[in-house]
């Protein structure tokens, strides 16, 4: 019974809410860790009390886990919860009113312009340079970046129709360049309904995109270590660099929260500080 209410709630996510494979797994991963310390327990997910849920705490304490695995536990949980509670499968969200704890967030790292002048530089083969053009123009999410479609691009406009996390759609913009390797690429593209597929004509995975990131860099001489969200990030902090406001940059990353977003105003504080200290003799 436990694993088809935990694999209805996984098939809602991904059908309803358009959740990623990859989180996917690890709310499946979280659950299973739940339902185990509840078997041993000898307690029912739906007739759990303050109490039970408090020793759980205290079962995750005891296995040492960092803050941001605790808190997205805690934030599966209380999906989970709602989910159930919404379907009347419980009375209350039990998880509602719990807490998550602090986490102190590690700043993002980004490329440097010549940084990312290098990789540019270094890309013979077209479609990769695509990839990261499309990357850095939009500041999209490796999820995001191998769901885009022929259909959803704007050439009129130089726009493209992101479908983000929970399935919220949001318009980003990419410039002349790579306008102009989009030009090149789609005319040398077989037709198919996604930009970036594998020869099979089959959609990219996360997995083969991060793959792609890492062949491109693992001989350039440059210090920064690069992931599909590192040229995220990059976007993000050079826009704030070259004057952008934080509610534009916010809008285009698809934050639903200017706090997410507020995590780059340190780095651009860094870079202040930086520069005030060359400059700056007393």
């Amino acid at each position: 019974m436990n694993n088809l209410v935990v694999a209805d709630y996984l098939s809602f996510l991904k059908k309803n809410l358009n959740f990623s494979d990859n989180t996917i797994i690890s709310y499946q991963s979280d659950l299973d860790d739940f339902f185990s310390f509840l078997e041993k327990n000898k307690k029912n997910y739906k007739n759990i009390n303050k109490d039970d849920v408090t020793s759980y705490l205290k079962y995750l304490d005891e296995k040492k886990l960092t803050n941001q695995t605790v808190s997205r536990k805690i934030s599966c949980l209380r999906s989970f919860y709602n989910y159930l509670e919404k379907e009347k499968m419980v009375n209350e969200n039990i998880f509602k009113n719990i807490r998550n704890p602090k986490i102190r967030r590690k700043l993002p790292n980004y490329l440097s312009y010549e940084e990312l002048r290098i990789i540019f530089d270094s890309i013979d083969d077209l479609e990769k340079r695509l990839i990261i053009e499309i990357f850095y123009a939009t500041g999209c999410r490796v999820s995001e970046l191998i769901n885009i479609k022929i259909q959803d691009i704007d050439f009129t406009k130089n726009t493209i129709r992101i479908y983000g996390k929970g399935s919220k759609e949001r318009i980003v913009y990419f410039g002349e360049y790579a306008r102009e390797y989009l030009d090149k690429y789609l005319r040398k593209q077989e037709k198919s309904k996604y930009l970036f597929t594998t020869k099979k004509k089959e959609k990219y995975t996360v997995n083969e995109v991060e793959r792609i990131i890492k062949d491109i860099v693992k001989n350039l001489s440059i210090k920064t270590h690069v992931t599909p969200h590192t040229l995220r990030h990059t976007f993000a902090t050079h826009l704030l660099n070259n004057g952008a406001d934080i509610k534009s940059v916010q809008e285009l990353l698809g934050h639903s929260s200017l706090n997410t977003t507020g995590i780059y105003t340190h780095l651009t504080n860094e870079r202040v500080k930086e520069v005030y200290l060359k400059t700056f003799d007393r």
